[in-house]
């Protein structure tokens, strides 16, 4: 069939070379066919290779055959061991002189060991994959203009991080990068750098991350994108914060209580001295100051238990305007002190409302001091005011605080209820909001945040005529 001296050619080739005719039986095979696949000329190759009865739905030497044109298909052959082996195909045709196709020549090259890495890549690839989705942590890729390249499932689902977007408009919703920025650290000395962050949900929830970023360099080396890896321990900064919560509650009050010994000892003093000298007037002085202190004591141990410990609020029918007006009799001086206009606008018959009167005060003082506050630090206003509003509506009471200091942005408003988070650069604790706000919660209200940067802050306050009755409970205030 092949003359020499290409015969020579043919059968030397390193790959499985044989010559079909149009019934795509095997005329001749070459050496390494014949080897591995046994003697088989005169048979049909789908019987051969492929243990068929049928010929194969895409055959390339029937189309071939049809059109004169080489054509390559991947399959998989069964060799006479009954091995699988991966062959790559290629067909082309043979004429004869009168350039009509008399036959087929196929080529086969062996690919199975390139298919068997091909495939345990895929499997690895699938691995990893697999593991960067479902790894219980958020993960992310970034570029160096930390622009978002790749995000797992996790993060996808809880902050809608897209590929393009900045991560710090995703996590943060800032228009500049965060101070300091452990991505272009990591970017700039190639380093393992490590920060804890407070991040906002797509929800509005807030979500402690402790973050830690690594490169991921090329293959010369040299750093192409930076994995920022976050676990989320809110759980754990919020059983933190419960436990400083308390400590701090029993630090303010320490004070208190010593000064309450103390003037309990006098009044026990005079009690012994008054019986053993039968002197009845410095007995009943001793014992008056003995049973106010007592009473004293055992208030400012139910108010720890009240701020220590959640609760269901203590319902009562209060009136709203009395309650302002309180707040505003308390809070005014505070802010004549530091020259802050201080005015109300309240509703003189705003009604009654359901509510735990000491913890509806304490909500509004909190918000009344955070907002003399903003004006105390606001150095680029001559005048400053704050104003307190009532209205009553019909299902609910509706408070209203406002001031003209230096207002918040939209990463502080979101953050503001956050548990010690602080804007006041230290001279804050982070709780007054986070306890108004818990206040608010229990009673079945909401407060609400309306502010700009360097303009002012208006916080709106809504309380229910009547809380829903579903046993919720008090904060830690």
């Amino acid at each position: 069939m092949i003359d020499n001296p290409y015969k020579n050619y043919f059968e030397m080739m390193p790959a499985y070379l044989t010559i079909l005719d149009r019934d795509l039986r095997i005329v001749e095979a070459n050496e390494r066919f014949r080897q591995d696949f046994g003697d088989c000329e005169g048979r049909y190759c789908f019987q051969i290779n492929q243990h068929r009865s049928e010929r194969c739905e895409h055959c390339p030497a029937e189309r071939t055959f049809r059109d004169g044109l080489p054509h390559g298909i991947e399959e998989k052959f069964i060799n006479h061991l009954g091995n699988e082996i991966f062959l790559l195909i290629y067909t082309t045709a043979i004429t004869n002189e009168a350039g009509e196709i008399i036959h087929v020549m196929k080529m086969a090259t062996d690919i199975t060991e390139i298919k068997l890495l091909q495939n345990q890549i895929r499997d690895s690839r699938e691995r990893y994959r697999q593991l960067f989705e479902e790894v219980p942590c958020y993960i992310s890729i970034q570029d160096s203009d930390l622009r978002i390249v790749e995000a797992n499932r996790r993060l996808r689902e809880d902050f809608g991080a897209l590929p393009g977007a900045k991560c710090h408009q995703t996590y943060m919703h800032r228009t500049e990068p965060c101070v300091p920025c452990i991505v272009k650290q990591t970017f700039g000395d190639g380093q393992i750098h490590q920060s804890e962050e407070v991040m906002t949900s797509q929800k509005g929830d807030h979500v402690n991350v402790l973050v830690y970023t690594a490169p991921v360099r090329n293959a010369e080396g040299q750093i192409k994108n930076v994995i920022e890896m976050g676990t989320n321990i809110t759980q754990i900064r919020q059983l933190q914060s419960q436990l400083t919560s308390l400590g701090l509650i029993i630090s303010s009050i320490s004070h208190g209580i010593k000064g309450l010994l103390t003037s309990l000892d006098g009044g026990v003093y005079l009690v012994n001295t008054g019986l053993a000298k039968n002197d009845r007037a410095r007995f009943e002085q001793g014992w008056k100051m003995v049973e106010r202190n007592i009473t004293r004591i055992r208030r400012m141990v139910l108010d720890l238990l009240y701020y220590a410990k959640d609760r269901v609020p203590d319902l009562e029918r209060i009136p709203a305007l009395a309650v302002a007006e309180e707040v505003c009799e308390v809070m005014r001086g505070k802010a004549a002190e530091i020259g802050i206009d201080f005015r109300w606008e309240i509703d003189r018959n705003p009604g009654d409302f359901e509510a735990d009167s000491k913890a509806i005060r304490s909500l509004l003082v909190n918000l009344v001091e955070n907002a003399i506050d903003a004006c105390r630090v606001d150095k680029k206003k001559n005048a400053h005011q704050v104003r307190i509003g009532l209205k009553g509506y019909p299902e609910y009471i509706e408070f209203e605080v406002e001031d003209n200091g230096i207002g918040m942005d939209q990463e502080t408003r979101e953050r503001a209820f956050t548990l010690f988070f602080s804007s006041k650069r230290g001279s804050g604790t982070g709780l007054g909001l986070f306890i108004s706000n818990k206040i608010a919660q229990a009673h079945g209200g909401e407060i609400k945040i309306e502010s700009e940067l360097n303009k002012g802050t208006r916080m709106i306050v809504k309380l229910p005529r009547k809380p829903p009755t579903t046993g919720t409970k008090a904060p830690n205030v």
